[in-house]
């Protein structure tokens, strides 16, 4: 497996590129559930996993437009701070 297989002993890499992957290729949670138990049983990480699930909606322009009105500019410069930074 792609996310399992690749970097070794350096476990974090995997959780790393399932959450990099996350970001661009939202999908919603009906559709990442069949997807993520097929990449589960070929040697993902749990991890990753919740990695892959959680940055797609933190990260849905949608999303991200309306955290920006409800939280305000200031708010909103953190949260991306931290979805980017600490997403992993």
């Amino acid at each position: 497996m792609f996310f399992g297989g690749r970097g070794g002993n350096l476990r974090g890499f995997g959780v790393l590129m399932a959450a990099t992957i996350g970001v661009p290729l939202y999908v919603c949670g009906g559709g990442t559930i069949p997807l993520l138990m097929a990449w589960l049983e070929s040697g993902m990480s749990m991890g990753a996993a919740a990695a892959f699930m959680i940055t797609g909606p933190a990260t849905k322009i949608t999303n991200l437009g309306a955290l920006k009105i409800v939280l305000g500019l200031k708010n909103y410069i953190w949260y991306l701070v931290f979805v980017v930074f600490l997403r992993c």
